[in-house]
């Protein structure tokens, strides 16, 4: 129950390469039938096996609350050993990436679920630990599309508390091995709360940042698209006729019409494009002043959320 996904589902079956970096060439060639993600459906199909066993005769024979314990030890093992799989030989899959934190979590929930229903564990400590682990998924998915929250030392250290605490608490214990339970979940309570805490500090933190980000860049291409409109290609008409050589006025010039002919026409030709210039100039203005509109509104926008 770290929150990162450690095995996802289905490519081409192309042979990985250990300890090579993962990107979308891995994830295409993994096969959804890899021993990563063999392992997280063994996990899943644990679950109502490990219910039952735990609850086989009353749910308090020593004997099937021994074997429901040794389910339970097999599902959480195979949950430190698909997530190594998976990164060191390159088989993250879609399917993994879904089915290993919904894996994790069904096995914790379904412990502590059954041991409160059978009176072993306080009903406000399942209610905790539940809670955490499903605020802290749906805080992922809220910061998701800014960053993503890797899992923690510390998390990973309430993961090992929180499945030792249950496993013992799965077994007949009496005497000290009882009490040693008893602090041994205080321990995983104390640490799923500030963990949590942890990861909606991180999450505040990351989705600020994002928030920060996407503001710049929507200034820079506001910036960017101001300068171009302030900063338009020279108009077509204006010395186009006289450059090109061949409007009425390059004519008789190149013709060997006298100085005075030439002037004459190219005072004709000023006026036209003046006019034809106005227009565009009057266009960058209105541009710029939207663009300025724009931008002010945004920022107001800002400031009031």
């Amino acid at each position: 129950m770290t929150g990162v996904p450690a095995s996802a589902a289905g490519g081409s079956g192309a042979k990985p390469v250990r300890g090579g970096k993962l990107g979308t060439a891995a994830v295409n060639q993994a096969s959804l039938w890899n021993i990563a993600n063999i392992l997280t459906m063994v996990r899943l199909l644990l679950v109502p096996g490990f219910v039952l066993l735990l609850f086989h005769d009353g749910g308090y024979d020593p004997v099937w609350r021994s074997f429901a314990w040794a389910a339970f030890a097999i599902a959480m093992i195979t949950d430190l050993f698909d997530g190594h799989l998976a990164r060191a030989y390159n088989l993250v899959t879609d399917f993994g990436k879904i089915a290993d934190p919904i894996a994790d979590k069904a096995i914790m929930g379904a412990a502590l679920v059954s041991l409160s229903i059978l009176g072993d564990l306080p009903w406000w400590i399942t209610g905790v630990i539940i809670a955490r682990e499903l605020g802290i998924t749906l805080m992922r998915f809220w910061v998701i599309r800014h960053a993503v929250i890797p899992a923690s030392r510390g998390g990973k250290l309430k993961t090992l508390a929180q499945g030792t605490a249950a496993g013992m608490y799965v077994l007949v214990l009496t005497g000290p091995l009882a009490t040693l339970r008893f602090w041994m979940m205080m321990v995983a309570v104390v640490l799923t709360v500030v963990t949590g805490l942890d990861y909606v500090r991180q999450a505040v933190v990351l989705r600020r940042k994002g928030l920060a980000a996407e503001r710049a860049a929507a200034v820079e291409r506001a910036a960017e698209a101001t300068e171009a409109l302030q900063d338009p290609a020279p108009h077509p008409a204006v010395g186009g006729a006289g450059a090109a050589g061949g409007g009425p006025t390059a004519g008789p010039v190149a013709a060997g019409v006298g100085p005075a002919a030439g002037a004459v026409a190219d005072v004709t030709d000023v006026p036209t494009g003046v006019t034809d210039v106005s227009p565009g100039a009057m266009d960058v203005r209105s541009g710029a002043a939207d663009v300025r509109s724009a931008a002010e509104v945004r920022d107001a926008a800002e400031a009031e959320r």
